[in-house]
């Protein structure tokens, strides 16, 4: 058995670091790098065009970081979606007045929530989106944590879509390459460990069955990706 064949998780830097810690900010910009890099707005963006076809009216992205990733995806998505209401949420607030006039160009409405996303899904109630987004997220949680997330977020939409690490050698070979451009500590650290806490072959289909969702595609994206797409249990009958 080979040192990638399970999921390894140890907590990453960065979520132990305040918010306006130098180190955090400095590794949020290197997670923009990271993120284009391994092209996940352009993934996620093919995933929308083929799994929610009709332009939806609102979308949640959880652990949305600094909203930075959903900005790229909107450029991307705005000339099918000309107006969409988006909720980014993370355990920090993310919605700077910047952010917001980037989307406002685009004729997008955005919102944020600054919460944990288990406090959050347990007290949301009704809210109801017409997907929800994943980022970069998803690999933080254990199995028996992605459980209780995945049973929580079912109900709230009729898409859950993500875009994760892939747990393989050639990805943390060149999570090991990073420094030649010039990345922190914070990020060194956690871009290796973020690659063994990814995914491979189906391992977020079984838990999402287990929350009585159906799993719709689960693959390899490019040489770093892992995506997802599950359908929740919110029927939308003009799908």
């Amino acid at each position: 058995m080979t040192a990638l064949a399970q999921r390894s998780l140890i907590p990453e830097i960065l979520d132990r670091l305040a918010a306006d810690d130098p180190r955090a900010r400095a590794s949020r910009r290197d997670l923009r790098r990271i993120n284009a890099l391994m092209l996940q707005a352009r993934i996620m963006a093919s995933l929308l065009r083929k799994f929610v076809p009709k332009p939806p009216g609102r979308i949640l992205e959880i652990g949305a970081g600094d909203g930075t990733f959903m900005l790229a995806v909107a450029r991307r998505m705005v000339k099918q979606w000309p107006r969409v209401e988006l909720t980014l949420l993370d355990r920090v607030d993310v919605l700077t007045a910047e952010l917001s006039v980037d989307f406002d160009r685009l004729g997008w409405t955005v919102a944020g929530i600054t919460a944990d996303v288990f406090d959050w899904a347990e007290r949301a109630g009704g809210s109801r989106y017409d997907a929800i987004t994943v980022n970069l997220f998803l690999h933080h949680f254990d199995d028996a944590g992605l459980l209780r997330l995945f049973s929580l977020l079912a109900p709230k939409a009729p898409l859950l879509l993500a875009t994760e690490p892939l747990r393989s050698k050639p990805a943390l070979v060149a999570a090991g390459l990073l420094p030649a451009i010039g990345v922190n500590d914070v990020t060194r650290h956690d871009a290796a460990q973020s690659v063994r806490a990814g995914f491979r072959g189906n391992e977020l289909s079984a838990l999402w069955l287990k929350v009585n969702g159906m799993p719709l595609e689960e693959r390899r994206a490019g040489p770093f990706s892992h995506v997802f797409v599950g359908a929740g249990s919110v029927s939308d009958p003009d799908r």
